[in-house]
């Protein structure tokens, strides 16, 4: 009996090791995604360098 109870709180111990670096790794790539959606929207909305827009090429 003592050995199913020891195998038991391993199992359970081994389970929740898993969920938190489950939960550690979807964070990251949270994170990580957040990160890459604000550089880009960063330079999507910044303004155009100086002299830029002033005329229209109509050769392009």
């Amino acid at each position: 009996m003592n050995t199913d109870l020891s195998t038991q709180m391993l199992s359970m111990n081994a389970a929740s090791l898993q969920n938190s670096v489950q939960i550690a790794v979807f964070k990251k790539q949270h994170d990580m995604q957040s990160d890459l959606l604000n550089t880009l929207m960063q330079t999507a909305l910044s303004a155009p360098p100086p002299g830029q827009g002033l005329k229209i090429d109509k050769q392009a």
